[in-house]
């Protein structure tokens, strides 16, 4: 547990944190072990939260909960769309430095939902506008969130080759051809797509890292497949890392 001028604060948030990365509650004793805490101020903590409804207590189980007032910070957080509001510069200063169409998006189960795009004038138009939803599998933006994801995480999101989909006839159609795909990503440091979503448009994409290193994003660039050689692509993924590197440390990522 790290050193704070607000031990009780601290401690309340490692509570609130530990509860959400859980899918079932917890009993108290768990919670105290895991977060090296005393007994005594684990019960004290978990009183206070239960009265602001920030956590909630099952007596038949033992165990404790998220609360509905944890739900009402996430559903204002959505509201008032910090990531996107953060990026959008970055996303602009990205698409002006390329000359091509940029892109954010999050994860979603299986799939990637853009929401936010910047279009280049005279560039093609792209079918990842805002609110449209891909095969994870088949973006550079997706591909390059999978790569950051614990190994188990991925399997638990494509177990077997029933949760794979085409559009063009290219990209991994199973597990087997997927691991390679994210074990060049995390080696090459970015990820790339030829033609997997729309026949004739490459990407490539790094992920967006928030304060514990979780990837809550991807941002990526789309250019036409003729003027995507090795070369461009790669100067074309430094200048998205740059700008994802810039929006992770907005969200309190340090290096």
């Amino acid at each position: 547990m790290a050193r704070s001028n607000a031990p009780a604060a601290e401690h309340a948030l490692a509570i609130l944190t530990l509860l959400a990365r859980h899918a079932t509650p917890l009993a108290a004793a768990t919670i105290a072990r895991e977060l090296g805490l005393p007994r005594s101020s684990t019960y004290h903590l978990l009183t206070v939260l239960t009265s602001r409804g920030f956590v909630v207590h099952l007596p038949e189980e033992r165990r404790y909960g998220l609360g509905v007032a944890a739900f009402e910070l996430g559903s204002a957080y959505t509201r008032h769309a910090p990531l996107q509001r953060l990026a959008r510069p970055i996303l602009t200063r990205l698409a002006d430095a390329t000359g091509h169409n940029a892109h954010l998006g999050v994860l979603h189960g299986k799939d990637v939902v853009y929401v936010i795009e910047e279009r280049v004038a005279g560039r093609p138009s792209l079918v990842s506008d805002v609110g449209v939803r891909l095969p994870a599998s088949l973006t550079a933006t997706g591909l390059a969130i999978l790569s950051a994801l614990p190994a188990a995480q991925v399997r638990a999101l494509f177990p077997s080759a029933d949760a794979f989909v085409q559009r063009t006839g290219a990209g991994p159609t199973s597990p087997s051809t997927l691991r390679p795909l994210l074990t060049q990503t995390r080696t090459r440091g970015y990820a790339v797509e030829a033609g997997f979503v729309t026949a004739g448009m490459d990407s490539v994409a790094v992920p967006v890292l928030d304060h514990s290193g979780h990837p809550v994003a991807g941002m990526a660039v789309t250019v036409p497949e003729e003027v995507a050689t090795p070369e461009a692509m790669a100067t074309w993924a430094g200048q998205a890392r740059r700008a994802a590197e810039e929006l992770s440390r907005r969200l309190g990522h340090r290096h």
